[in-house]
């Protein structure tokens, strides 16, 4: 879209990170699937992911999700231009969208150095030294 021309991002399809938050319950927010949601999804992963699948979108920071006002954030995603055409033809629906971003999001390129900066950071089993035993009075 030209920066003539700017997007009326109120009629586009709203995403928070609850949606596919495998950590939550359906009656928390969770959307999909336990089997295919992700373990605590961002703004800003959603928002790769949507970038990586061609979909525009906008982050909100400032915005609260009505079930949960502590968490922050949600994502605006086009799926249809004015026309009603598919922007991507592989993504008709939200629950569609909702599923390929839960899919990418463990791969994304955050987790991943994450994941790893944490497998060799740990090291040996800790043993506790000392008498184990119960204190007396």
């Amino acid at each position: 879209m030209d920066a003539t021309q700017l997007p009326n991002i109120k009629k586009w399809i709203v995403m928070y990170p609850v949606y596919i938050n495998s950590k939550k319950t359906m009656a928390e927010g969770r959307r999909i699937a336990v089997a295919k949601a992700c373990e605590n999804p961002t703004c800003a992963e959603i928002g790769d992911c949507c970038s990586y699948l061609k979909l525009p979108f906008a982050i909100e920071i400032d915005k609260a999700y009505p079930r949960d006002f502590m968490q922050r954030g949600r994502v605006r995603v086009l799926l249809k231009k004015e026309d009603e055409t598919l922007i991507n033809p592989s993504i008709s629906s939200r629950k569609q969208l909702m599923l390929r971003v839960a899919e990418m999001v463990p791969r994304h390129h955050g987790r991943t150095k994450k994941q790893e900066t944490a497998s060799t950071s740990t090291t040996g089993p800790s043993h506790k030294s000392g008498k184990g035993g119960k204190k007396r009075r």
